[in-house]
C-alpha cells in the first residue's frame, strides 16, 4: 500500500542524511585539494591515470597468464647471465651430441641434395634413390615402435598406394572439377559420424591430422564465443589434454585453463566446474588422453556443458577407432563417450591411427552444422574472387582422402572389430604382467592401448634408455616423469 511504502522510506531518511553529509564533505575536500592545481594539470593527471589503468589492465588480462609471462621474462634474463648462459650452452651442445649419437639417420655419410639436378633422372634412378632413403628408416617393421606406425602390412600398403594414384592430381578445393573426391570425403565423414552415433544433423570435415581437427574445433568455438561478446575466449581442458589445445590457444588468441587430474588420472570434474567462467568458450575431454591412456568421464563433464550452455569437445584422436568397436569386440567401456551423451558437440578421431589410413588424415565431427559453420573461413572481398575453405589448408591432397576411404571400406566393421579385439587383448595381457613387476607402477587404469609406466624407486627414463639400446622405442613423458611402451 502507498502509506506503507512512505513509512518504509522515512525509516531510511536518517541514513540518507548521513550519506549526503559524507558525500558533501568528500566533494568539498576534493575541490579544495584541486584548487592548488591549474586546469591543464588536472587534465594531464587524468589522462596519465587513465593510461596507467589501461596499461595495468592489458598487462594483467591477457590470454597468457601473468605468471607464465613473468617466468618467460625471468628465464630469458637468467639465460643472458654470463656464467649461467655458458652452462646452458654446454648442456645444449651435449644434448645435440647425444641426439646425433642416438639417431641413426643422422649418421648417414652421404651428402644431402641441395640443388636440383642439372638433368632430370629417369624413373628407375629416382626409385632407386628412394629405396636408399627408405633403408635409413628405423626398425619399426619389427614391431618395436610405440605409436607412429599403426599397420604397415604390404597388402594394405599396395591398396593405399593404388587408391592414392587414382586421385593424385585431385584437390577438394575445387569440388566442381573433382565431384568424385567430394563424394569420397562426404562418405568418410558420414561413416565416421555413424560410428560415433551422430544423428541426421551431425556433420564434419576431413583434416590433415589430429592437431588440425582440434584446431578446427577450437576455431569454431572461438568464433562462436566472439559472436556472443566474449573478448578472450577460454579453453577449459584437463592437464592431460593434448598440446594441440595449447597450440590452438596460441594461434587463435585464446586462453587455455588447465584443470588438475584426480589420482586415477581422470580429470577432476569439480575442479573443471570451478574453472568455468563467463569467458569459457569450450570444455574438453579425452578418450583416451595421450599421457596415460585413461578415459575422461565424458558424461559428468557433459552435464557441466549442458548446465552452463558451453560446447564440449571430445578428443578421440588417439583411440577413436578403438573405442567405437570395443563393445562388439567384447570389451565394453563403462561410460558412453560419443554423440549419445547430451552436451557433446564435437569429436575428433584420427583415421590415420587405428583407422589404418595413410598419415595425414583425420576427421572432426559436430553434432550439428550450426557449430561447423564457425569452422569455415570465407573471404568475400578478395580481387581473385570469393575464397572459402573448410579447414586451415586451402588445397588438400585428394589422394589422401581417397586412400582413407579405401582403408575404411577395406576393413569394414568386422575388420576393425577383429583388430580391436587383438589390440585390447594384447594390451590387457601386458598390463597384467607389468602390474606384477616390482619397482614400477602403471598410471591410472588404462582401458585401451596406452600404458604409462612410472617408478618411485628409480628414474623411469633409465628404463626407457636401456630399452632404446635394445632397439625398442619408448615415449618419454613428463610432470611427473613416465614412459610408455604401448600406443
Amino acid at each position: 500500500m502507498p502509506g506503507t511504502d512512505l513509512l518504509k522510506l522515512k525509516d531510511f531518511e536518517p541514513y540518507l542524511e548521513i550519506l549526503e553529509s559524507y558525500s558533501t564533505k568528500a566533494k568539498n575536500y576534493v575541490n579544495g585539494y584541486c584548487t592548488k592545481y591549474e586546469p591543464w594539470q588536472l587534465i594531464a593527471w587524468s589522462v596519465l591515470c587513465t593510461l596507467l589503468i589501461v596499461w595495468v589492465y592489458e598487462l594483467i588480462f591477457q590470454p597468457e597468464s601473468l605468471w607464465s609471462r613473468f617466468k618467460k621474462k625471468l628465464f630469458k634474463l637468467i639465460r643472458k647471465m654470463p656464467f649461467i648462459g655458458r652452462k646452458i650452452e654446454q648442456q645444449v651442445s651435449k644434448a645435440k651430441k647425444d641426439l646425433v649419437k642416438n639417431m641413426p639417420f643422422l649418421k648417414v655419410d652421404k651428402d644431402y641434395v641441395k640443388t636440383l639436378p642439372a638433368q632430370g633422372m629417369g624413373t628407375a634412378e629416382v626409385l632407386e634413390r628412394l629405396k636408399e632413403y627408405s633403408s635409413m628408416d628405423g626398425s619399426w617393421q619389427e614391431g618395436k615402435a610405440s605409436g607412429a606406425v599403426y599397420n604397415g602390412e604390404p597388402k594394405l600398403t599396395e591398396l593405399l598406394v593404388q587408391a592414392y594414384g587414382e586421385f593424385t592430381w585431385s584437390n577438394p578445393l575445387h569440388p566442381d572439377i573433382f565431384p568424385g573426391l567430394r563424394k569420397l570425403e562426404a562418405e568418410i565423414v558420414r561413416m565416421t559420424c555413424s560410428l560415433f552415433n551422430g544423428g541426421p544433423d551431425s556433420c564434419g570435415c576431413v583434416t590433415s591430422g589430429g592437431t588440425e581437427s582440434i584446431l578446427m574445433a577450437c576455431k569454431a568455438y572461438r568464433d562462436l564465443a566472439l559472436e556472443k561478446g566474449i573478448k578472450t575466449p577460454e579453453i577449459v581442458a584437463p592437464e592431460s589434454a593434448h598440446a594441440a589445445f595449447d597450440k590452438a590457444a596460441h594461434y587463435f588468441g585464446m586462453k587455455i585453463v588447465r584443470v588438475a587430474l584426480k589420482k586415477n588420472m581422470e580429470v577432476d570434474v569439480q575442479a573443471m566446474k570451478r574453472a568455468i567462467s563467463r569467458n569459457t568458450a569450450m570444455l574438453v575431454c579425452s578418450t583416451p588422453q595421450f599421457p596415460h591412456g585413461v578415459m575422461d568421464p565424458v558424461p559428468e563433464v557433459a552435464k557441466l556443458a549442458v548446465r552452463y550452455k558451453i560446447p564440449l569437445h571430445v578428443d578421440a584422436c588417439l583411440g577413436g577407432f578403438l573405442i567405437v568397436f570395443m563393445e562388439k569386440a567384447g570389451y565394453p567401456l563403462e561410460k558412453p563417450f560419443d554423440f549419445r551423451v547430451k552436451g557433446v558437440t564435437s569429436i575428433s578421431a584420427d583415421t590415420h591411427k587405428y583407422g589404418y589410413a595413410p598419415k595425414g588424415s583425420s576427421v572432426v565431427m559436430y553434432s550439428n552444422e550450426k557449430y561447423r559453420t564457425y569452422q569455415f573461413f570465407v573471404g568475400a572481398d578478395w580481387q581473385g574472387g570469393v575464397y572459402a575453405s573448410p579447414s586451415i589448408a586451402g588445397s588438400r591432397p585428394g589422394g589422401i582422402i581417397a586412400a582413407c576411404w579405401a582403408a575404411l571400406m577395406h576393413f569394414g566393421e568386422n575388420g576393425y572389430v577383429e583388430a580391436t579385439k587383438q589390440i585390447i587383448k594384447t594390451a590387457r595381457f601386458l598390463k597384467s604382467e607389468l602390474e606384477n613387476i616390482k619397482n614400477i607402477f602403471i598410471f591410472g587404469d588404462p582401458q585401451l592401448s596406452v600404458i604409462a609406466l612410472g617408478s618411485n624407486d628409480f628414474d623411469i627414463y633409465r628404463l626407457s634408455n636401456m630399452m632404446s639400446a635394445k632397439g625398442w622405442n619408448f615415449n618419454y613423458l613428463q610432470f611427473p616423469r613416465r614412459a610408455y611402451p604401448l600406443r
